[in-house]
């Protein structure tokens, strides 16, 4: 599209009497005007904890279903002294609060100490799934000097045979081979942030094992479309779920002694912080997102602006905020994502960049038919452009606007849906910040789509996502909405761990 046209839409649109909204990019925030009736949809406002130390500490000296870290330590058949402890973290994609006086690695720690372990007899690993592995920086951003220059940190690698472990096999017959570091420690803890997952329901708990600390083979399971084309891998589902069902049997399978996980809001401020055991205490964070992230709707719309997030670091992470709208988005509708696509590569990896190209050519439908092919060979992050298919299946290219500086346009040639830099109505000059940038962009996209719809309606309906890829909006009558069944524990949660 030419720059002349996309100025003469965008004045030919009657804004009076609209009303600016704040969407979330990076740091900052794009200031874009909407009509009066765009619905805003946001999380339910919650109490932040007002004394952080005091919560997390409470949750480590009263944890669910389980002994506390020192009665652990104590049942070991070793000396405290002799105890080895292994602590999984999320990577740098996920904001969890670990570093600082505010954090949960200080109170952490600090119960190992008190229970005698040294610090020479604690690794932290960094559960990286199949991401790239974490720099030096990335690690002083999220656990803080002292815990980067005191402990031993590693991060996992799912393809290096010889840091693995076998610890068996699953009831759909794969073998599993875990971060050797992990398995060997004599206690095993897993910490993470419970939010929504557009897979595995919720994220924490289980997924810190899988996906995050096993093998490729594992991992290309845990996305393989025979899982991920399943109507119940989705936001807030457990029941069902292949993804969450795989990923909590092959977790306790591992075994894992003992969790720290979060909820946070918007804003990433503590609003729960539960430890103890790996089902329960995941369950009653699981149990407390669904409470404030779900938003209902009546009718889907024609129009969804939405944002990476904080996660949205680059293409291959920001498939999230696409997937989160793309329920309460009509089937010609169009969805706008503003992605601050900061990473590096503000893409992805070269397998992604390899595999969205292919998704491009075939299509969507073209594409998820390769993947089901018997002869074709699970490729790294294939499971990235198979999301953003599902996307291009429902809106079409058109109807996928996606808004970020940071990649150039010979790039974005490789990326489903449109390419942001098009609604720029000036050139493309060096001097101008991407902020200002995103925010043309974003603006120009939501004035485009505007007058588009408006040719088939007179009034198309609208909607802003405030938290973008956190909230999960669904249509009333949505399997997400339902509780999960009290009967049968295992058939939300898999068999009690032990």
């Amino acid at each position: 599209m030419k720059r002349e046209e996309i100025r003469e839409i965008a004045g030919a649109v009657d804004r009076s009497g609209w009303k600016k909204v704040e969407v979330e990019y990076g740091k900052d925030f794009l200031e874009i005007s909407v009509p009066p009736d765009c619905r805003v949809l946001t999380m339910k406002e919650m109490p932040v904890i007002a004394d952080s130390p005091a919560a997390i500490r409470a949750a480590l000296a009263r944890p669910i279903q389980s002994p506390t870290l020192a009665e652990i330590v104590r049942r070991k058949a070793k000396r405290p002294e002799d105890v080895t402890v292994a602590i999984t973290v999320s990577d740098i994609t996920r904001p969890v609060p670990y570093k600082g006086e505010n954090g949960i690695m200080a109170p952490l720690l600090q119960e190992l100490a008190a229970a005698g372990i040294g610090r020479s007899n604690i690794t932290i690993v960094v559960g990286t799934g199949m991401h790239r592995p974490s720099t030096e920086r990335e690690k002083l951003v999220m656990l803080g000097e002292e815990v980067c220059r005191d402990y031993r940190i590693v991060d996992h690698d799912c393809e290096d045979l010889d840091s693995l472990a076998h610890v068996g096999k699953t009831r759909t017959g794969g073998d599993v081979y875990v971060n050797a570091v992990f398995h060997r420690a004599d206690v095993r803890i897993a910490t993470g942030l419970v939010e929504s997952h557009f897979m595995a329901g919720v994220s924490g708990g289980r997924k810190s094992i899988c996906p995050g600390l096993v093998d490729r083979r594992t991992i290309q399971k845990f996305h393989s479309p025979a899982f991920l084309e399943s109507p119940l891998a989705d936001n807030l589902i457990l029941e069902g779920n292949p993804c969450h069902e795989e990923s909590l049997e092959v977790a306790l399978t591992v075994g894992v002694d003992f969790i720290v996980n979060v909820n946070l809001d918007r804003d990433m401020r503590l609003l729960k912080v539960v430890a103890g055991d790996l089902v329960a205490a995941h369950r009653e964070a699981y149990e407390f997102v669904r409470g404030y992230a779900a938003i209902v709707v009546d009718e889907p719309f024609d129009i969804v602006l939405t944002h990476g997030g904080y996660v949205g670091m680059n293409h291959y992470q920001t498939e999230k905020a696409a997937c989160h709208a793309l329920p309460i988005v009509k089937k010609t509708g169009t969805i706008i994502i503003a992605a601050d696509n900061r990473d590096a590569d503000p893409i992805g990896g070269l397998e992604y960049r390899s595999l969205l190209h292919l998704l491009k050519l075939q299509g969507a439908d073209g594409y998820l038919r390769i993947l089901q092919s018997p002869s074709w060979n699970f490729t790294k992050d294939q499971w990235g452009p198979e999301e953003w298919g599902k996307v291009v299946r429902k809106v079409g290219e058109e109807g996928l606007i996606y808004c970020a500086p940071a990649i150039s346009r010979e790039e974005y040639c490789m990326l489903p849906g449109r390419c942001g830099l098009d609604f720029l109505c000036e050139a493309d000059s060096p001097s101008e910040t991407d902020l200002k940038k995103a925010a043309e962009m974003v603006q120009n996209a939501f004035l485009f789509a505007w007058d588009r719809q408006r040719r088939n309606r007179e009034r198309p309906s609208t909607a802003f996502i405030r938290e973008g890829p956190y909230a999960v909006p669904m249509l009333k009558g949505a399997r997400s909405l339902r509780p999960p069944s009290r009967q049968d524990e295992r058939g939300c949660y898999g068999r009690q761990s032990s």
